[in-house]
């Protein structure tokens, strides 16, 4: 302990002659200086460290101290990033990681491959939907969590890892060894013709290579001749200013206003005006949002929307305004810190007023639904280019609100019925859409959910001990488990992009979009078209 206060006396005599020599000035300090407090907080730290009942290392002391700064701010987005927590930050920017390029979840007890990526090692080794890794370098891999799951199949680039999977209509085990590799993420997860005429893009997060990966889908769509575009950013979480600045590029005229950053630096002040002419003045565009836009998804839209670039159908987003920054501290750790507020073209901001996340996430859960608490700042008016009214706060509002789907009451009871036993229903939909496609009575996908399969769930949901409910509830379920069984045999049975056409026809802010982009010649038609198209009326 001698050793570690002359270390720690030896320390502030150091700071002592980079600052001024304040220990040698003591006497002359304003009471309060920061300097005092300095001291203050050293003497504070080392009493805990020598005295306090139960022994605490002092690195865990610094640690405590700078999760307690920051945690004072009262700003969620102001946080020190450990090992994994930087890793995942670094790993959602760049779309990178090691492993093997499989997208799973665990499903009755067991890690289940929903897809591999296309061109990945899993890909190449054979790996299909719907398999079970039951084996992981010989270690039984029953009962694992996702995250354990996830975190042993990453790892470094070029190192091996043994498979054992269970296929349907296989008798014994499959064995891969697989050598892991760099996986990226694409920002673009959908892209797709609707229709002859219209074309669908879904995009998220904002990494480092979304302006490319949307510039390489849009050019393919327009080959296969897209007139219209429906740009889904629901869901999108946001992610890299510049990239949200890149995106927006490719749909405004150079001069025109991007985003406007401010902050107490020269540095974080900043004006980012279009660069670039761009490729596709003609194209009208519909880009969805809802309450899990937020960040850079927010700016693309804010952007789009104040220069009537394109019109915004479905819910309010999340109204996160805040730019972050980012310092590496070590190799394993870094510092991210909100430094600045952004603001649309037009002025606004669109950050929700709240007490805590948790208030502003219930705002953006009733935003979604209709019933938006957000007050409106209608202290400052806002317009678009062409003169349209806007406010600032509550997020990004849509041209045209569209509320989500919701369950119906009947399937509501269902729900509620089932109650802890719901990972039990999703178990149960898993195991029995991998009979259906292992018995071959999947010939196409858009094939009908009869009733026997129905009941064939619920009997084996009652069998492992689930409330099903009363006749309300039953006749509930019979539409949610034909939905959601069809939804989830397709994905096994014909991937992917199969399983999103069946869940386009029951998505009802894609069908409002898609009936919009059909008939948009121009996009000073689509905003006219918006502007008189109701919304449909909501299921109950």
């Amino acid at each position: 302990m001698k050793h570690r206060k002359l270390f720690l006396v030896t320390g502030i005599m150091a700071v002592a002659l980079v600052s001024g020599g304040w220990l040698l000035q003591h006497e002359a300090e304003p009471v309060g200086s920061v300097y005092r407090q300095a001291r203050l907080f050293e003497d504070v730290l080392a009493h805990v460290a020598d005295y306090y009942v139960d022994s605490l290392d002092e690195r865990q002391l610094y640690q405590m101290a700078i999760d307690g700064l920051l945690d004072r701010l009262h700003d969620p987005y102001s946080v020190f990033l450990k090992r994994d927590d930087f890793r995942a930050l670094s790993e959602a920017t760049s779309g990178n990681y090691g492993g093997l390029g499989i997208q799973i979840d665990v499903r009755d007890g067991w890690i289940t491959v929903i897809a591999p990526l296309p061109d990945t090692p899993a890909d190449r080794a054979g790996i299909m939907s719907g398999d079970q890794v039951v084996a992981l370098d010989g270690r039984s891999t029953e009962g694992w969590k996702n995250d354990q799951a996830v975190k042993e199949l990453r790892g470094q680039p070029g190192s091996t890892v043994e498979l054992r999977v269970r296929r349907v209509g296989v008798e014994q085990p499959l064995t891969f060894r697989i050598t892991r590799a760099t996986i990226h993420i694409h920002s673009v997860y959908v892209s797709q013709m609707l229709d002859e005429k219209v074309g669908f893009i879904a995009l998220s997060p904002v990494s480092e290579t979304s302006a490319s990966e949307l510039t390489k889908a849009i050019l393919e769509l327009t080959k296969k001749g897209m007139k219209s575009l429906i740009l889904d950013l629901r869901g999108n979480p946001g992610g890299l200013l510049d990239q949200g600045i890149a995106v927006s590029d490719l749909f405004l005229d150079p001069g025109q206003e991007v985003v406007e950053t401010r902050g107490r630096t020269p540095s974080s002040s900043r004006l980012f005006r279009d660069s670039k002419t761009q490729e596709w003045p003609g194209l009208p565009i519909v880009v969805l949002i809802n309450g899990g836009s937020a960040s850079a998804a927010e700016i693309i839209a804010g952007a789009l929307q104040d220069h009537d670039r394109a019109l915004l159908v479905g819910a309010p987003t999340f109204g996160k305004g805040l730019v972050q920054s980012l310092w590496q501290l070590t190799p394993e750790t870094a510092l991210k810190l909100t430094t600045a507020r952004w603001y649309t073209p037009s002025g606004r901001t669109i950050q929700r007023k709240s007490k805590s996340e948790a208030e502003q996430e219930a705002q953006v859960a009733l935003a979604e639904q209709g019933r938006d608490t957000t007050q409106l700042d209608t202290s400052q008016v806002f317009r678009t280019d062409n003169g349209r009214v806007e406010y600032g706060g509550g997020g990004i509002r849509p041209d045209l609100f569209v509320p989500a789907d919701t369950l119906s009451t009947p399937e509501r009871a269902f729900v509620k019925a089932l109650g802890s036993k719901i990972t039990v229903y999703r178990d149960v939909l898993s195991s029995y859409s991998l009979e259906l496609k292992g018995s071959g009575r999947l010939k196409d996908p858009a094939f009908v959910v009869t009733d026997d399969m129905v009941r064939t769930v619920l009997a084996r949901l009652r069998a492992r001990g689930a409330d099903v409910g009363d006749d309300v509830a039953v006749r509930g379920a019979q539409t949610l488990v034909a939905r959601e069984l069809g939804y989830e045999a397709v994905q096994y049975a014909f991937g992917r992009t199969a399983e999103f056409r069946r869940r386009m026809a029951d998505d009802r802010q894609i069908r409002e979009a898609l009936a919009l982009a059909r008939r948009a010649k121009s996009p000073q038609d689509l905003l006219a078209l918006g502007t008189a198209h109701p919304a449909a009326a909501p299921r109950n």
